[in-house]
């Protein structure tokens, strides 16, 4: 083998080879390094990659706003503001008690499980208490969205109802089953042909549909106050606590829990900070204070212009801007924002239509579910879960033509949908005072102050607002007292009881995950410790688990 020269030829274009006599590449052929040269590094005394390494870009970080920001449009929805609209000034209680002790508390534990363990609720609940209880945390965490939807869709229909200048449509039951009918399976015919233009334009229709109406409102109701106009709730200081005529007057509150609902799934962006210990609670504030900017200030814009005995929980909102509209002469934009509602909530039902489904999928491939439902076409599309979903939404649906109050209808799903999703809040609360006593030395890269306390705080008050689910609001009909609560139980129960059954019946040959997915699966830790090395206090992960425990992707006893 003939040798070369390591020294490069005029014009320093010449070949260099390596101690093995293999070619490399001169400086001359390598892109510019992103931090300078070397002895005016950015930032200084950074070495930097090898020549030939591949070229890298510096770290970037989320900000405090940016997070903030993300946190309020994920969060933040007008379909809950209506229902609590009917209290006026109380509505500021009913809202900023919840997030004290209900949403704070949800995104600082969310916080710490999702920098330190990858997979979402499904991973945290199995490392705490084993694969079964984590399978129900995955399975009522889709759930309680699948009940979301009719919700979410009679919304839509009130606003439609607006559209098309026919306001009673939005108290007939069966215009609004169709309405749920005809835009969920057709969300859902687009979901399956593996379609993203409204994931596209999601975004944009959030803004459109959702913070602009919420702008407009808060500024039209400050117009209408300024100059004088009757206000249809009292706005003395005293109103700010809410009227106390027994435990069905506050039960609208359970509401508010879907209101926030969501920080947990938003929390794994913590891990995109460059100091989340620092900038996660103060990204958690900011977002705090201007999510219940956009849920009070339009509530009190909503009560201020709407008679309290022609508020409905579907149709408040665009009773509202009705009322602000024909006041000021300009009915035509009634229809037009009853529009841009519609449309944002539509898109907001087509973008998670099939987002939640896929965390069930993950943790069905592991075996938790038959291969049936694990089914999924070319598109890539879970087939078969959305199948099961869309037989769900279907048969919830019907509730509108079975109750006679829409309202009452509309409540008992809210209920519904709460009571499932409280559930999962708990398991997620113990399972993070459970992992902070039994895998202290797993690293978190943000760490809960007073773990106890505010999960604490968390637990007891998703304990009593599930208890609340099942007691039949104030001036709603349709259903007896002894009635409702059966049927939120009932519903409960069918809904959230199949992954028991599931567990119970498993195969192994409903496992399956590919090699690649089990090590995917089985590997849970965001910062695992270095091969080779010991566990130590400042952070390492404990020894693993054995076969059949909480951590290693396989099926546990508990």
């Amino acid at each position: 083998m003939s040798t070369q020269s390591s020294t490069p030829a005029s014009g320093g274009t010449g070949p260099h080879v390596r101690a093995d006599g293999t070619h490399a590449p001169s400086a001359d052929h390598v892109k510019p390094h992103p931090f300078g040269k070397p002895g005016a590094r950015t930032p200084p005394g950074h070495t930097g990659p090898a020549i030939g390494a591949p070229a890298v870009g510096p770290a970037t970080y989320m900000s405090v706003l940016q997070l903030a920001m993300l946190t309020v449009v994920v969060v933040a929805s007008l379909r809950s503001l209506p229902a609590i609209a009917t209290y006026g000034l109380g509505s500021v209680t009913l809202f900023v008690i919840p997030a004290i002790v209900f949403l704070v508390p949800t995104a600082l534990v969310a916080a710490e499980l999702a920098t330190g363990w990858k997979g979402g609720v499904f991973t945290w609940a199995r490392e705490a208490f084993g694969e079964r209880v984590g399978f129900v945390a995955i399975w009522l965490q889709w759930i309680q969205n699948v009940v979301w939807y009719p919700t979410q869709i009679a919304f839509i229909a009130a606003s439609l109802s607006f559209v098309i200048n026919d306001q009673g449509l939005a108290n007939n039951g069966l215009y609004t089953a169709v309405v749920i009918l005809v835009l969920y399976w057709g969300s859902t015919l687009i979901t399956l042909a593996g379609g993203n233009l409204f994931a596209k334009v999601g975004s944009w229709s959030g803004i459109f549909g959702t913070l602009l109406p919420a702008v407009m409102l808060i500024v039209f109701g400050a117009i209408w106050l300024t100059t004088g106009e009757k206000s249809e709730t009292p706005l003395e200081a005293s109103a700010v606590i809410p009227p106390w005529t027994g435990i069905a007057s506050i039960v609208l509150i359970v509401s508010n829990v879907l209101a926030y609902a969501g920080m947990e799934v938003n929390a794994v962006h913590a891990n995109d900070m460059k100091n989340p210990g620092r900038g996660f609670p103060r990204s958690i504030a900011i977002a705090t204070g201007l999510i219940l900017l956009v849920f009070i200030l339009p509530t009190i814009a909503i009560s201020v212009a709407v008679p309290k005995k022609e508020l409905g929980v579907t149709n408040g909102i665009n009773l509202a801007f009705q009322e602000f509209f024909d006041h000021w002469g300009i009915a035509w934009g009634t229809p037009l924002v009853s529009l841009l509602i519609a449309l944002g909530a539509f898109a907001s039902v087509v973008t998670w239509i099939a987002g939640p489904s896929r965390g069930l999928l993950a943790a069905a491939r592991t075996g938790l579910l038959p291969p049936a439902l694990q089914r999924r076409n070319k598109a890539g599309v879970q087939v078969g879960i959305l199948g099961v979903q869309g037989i769900i939404v279907t048969l919830l649906a019907l509730l509108f033509v079975l109750v006679p109050n829409g309202n009452t209808a509309f409540i008992a799903l809210v209920d519904m949908a709460a009571a499932l999703y409280l559930i999962m809040y708990m398991l997620m609360f113990a399972a993070a005072i459970r992992l902070r006593r039994t895998q202290p030395n797993v690293v978190r890269t943000y760490r809960t102050p007073a773990m106890k306390l505010v999960a604490g705080v968390g637990l007891a008050f998703s304990a009593i607002a599930f208890v609340l689910a099942f007691i039949r609001p104030s001036g709603f009909t349709g259903l007896s007292e002894v009635g409702y609560p059966l049927v939120v139980g009932l519903v409960v129960i069918v809904l959230g009881g199949p992954p028991l059954l599931f567990y119970a019946l498993r195969k192994p040959t409903w496992d399956k995950r590919t090699a690649e997915e089990r090590a995917t699966t089985d590997s849970v830790l965001v910062n695992p410790a270095p091969a080779g090395s010991a566990p130590s206090s400042a952070g390492s992960s404990p020894p693993p688990p054995g076969p059949g425990q909480p951590g290693t992707g396989r099926p546990a006893t508990g």
